[in-house]
């Protein structure tokens, strides 16, 4: 029998040197987080982990180990059969459970006793989770970060979006949480990631990043939706300077139509983000939003939540601003010439702080 390997670093050198990497956590498990680029393959199921969990502690722990051990090796056949069926005699995975115990080493028995060369990671996802905090929490934020910032609808995440194809590095926040930062940020039909899973996503992308050059990313306030932006990239954030971006109220309740057609078109998200506003429209004014969406006029209802809602928070964050401003960019409006053209004015701006650091 091949000896199973112990490895007891999780940070991402180590992690890069095995090809396959198998968390053998419960589906639930996994789906709230789990190593970068691992495949799920179970050896207990969200169900069977919670029965045998329930006779280990209402019948009888011996009980709920021969029960579990007859469900764990009928599960690691089936991951034989199936999904390791085609695996090669050189063939090493990484192996890890919730903290590197019975699970895991269940898993690695058979795949060694196979033949192939298996490693497992002392203290299972554990170890992992614990470098990913300590990178994110306690560690400092390598980064060089230009913040993109400006009031709501001016078409930033579009802006962002298109600088990649200009040359520079982005971090785009909204997209690993899921969500578009705002009131009405909620994205149908994808739920946001746990904040475990989103911070193994931020660290990833981060990771990928050169420090060496400037990163730009989106002005977020420190919670995007219900996910927390980790400490360590929160405080250079909030010492990064901005590049402002302005465009008439018009412009941006019209964009603001075509970049929310999701929320537009699903009354239920439309009613449940009016019942979050911090501050209350009075009924007068709820019914006529209310009669201004079910005439489908969404550009005057997004302009009136733009002057109610959205512009007295930004110019209340404005008022505590410290963080310097690079340059400010005037759109006259924001079609697909307009966002074009304020990408390449940012990318300029940003090459030429890159260049004189001014």
């Amino acid at each position: 029998m091949a000896r199973i390997q112990v490895i007891e670093s999780a940070d991402p050198q180590t992690l890069s040197g095995f090809e396959t990497i198998i968390d053998v956590r419960s589906p639930g498990e996994f789906e709230e987080d789990h190593l970068p680029g691992a495949i799920n393959l179970p050896v207990l199921t969200n169900e069977e982990r919670a029965q045998v969990g329930t006779i280990y502690v209402q019948e009888s722990p011996f009980r709920a180990s021969r029960i579990g051990a007859a469900l764990v090796a009928r599960n690691i056949a089936r991951h034989l059969e199936t999904t390791l069926a085609d695996k090669p005699q050189g063939f090493a995975p990484l192996v890890y459970c919730w903290r590197g115990g019975q699970r895991s080493e269940s898993m690695a028995t058979i795949l060694s006793r196979v033949g192939w060369r298996t490693s497992i990671l002392k203290g299972g996802y554990k170890t992992y989770r614990r470098e990913v905090q300590t990178r994110l929490y306690d560690q400092t934020c390598p980064l060089k970060l230009i913040l993109l910032d400006g009031n709501t609808g001016t078409g930033k995440t579009d802006i962002l979006n298109r600088l990649p194809d200009l040359g520079l590095q982005i971090l785009d926040l909204e997209n690993l949480a899921g969500h578009r930062g705002s009131l009405f940020g909620r994205l149908t039909g994808r739920p946001q990631p746990s904040q475990k899973m989103f911070e193994t996503e931020l660290l990833q992308a981060m990771d990928r990043l050169d420090p060496t050059r400037p990163v730009v990313v989106e002005a977020e306030s420190s919670k995007i939706g219900d996910r927390m932006v980790p400490p360590a990239l929160w405080q250079v954030m909030q010492a990064s300077p901005r590049l402002e971006v302005h465009a008439p109220r018009e412009e941006r309740a019209r964009y603001l139509v075509r970049a929310y057609a999701d929320i537009v078109a699903d009354h239920d998200a439309l009613e449940t983000a009016f019942t979050r506003l911090p501050v209350y429209p009075g009924q007068a004014r709820l019914a006529d939003w209310r009669d201004l969406a079910a005439k489908g006029d969404f550009a005057r209802l997004a302009e009136a939540v733009i002057e109610l809602h959205y512009d007295p928070a930004y110019a209340r964050s404005g008022k505590k601003e410290e963080r310097p401003i690079l340059a400010r960019f005037e759109l006259g409006g924001l079609e697909d010439g307009d966002l074009a053209a304020a990408a390449r004015a940012v990318a300029d701006r940003v090459g030429a702080w890159s260049q004189t650091g001014a």
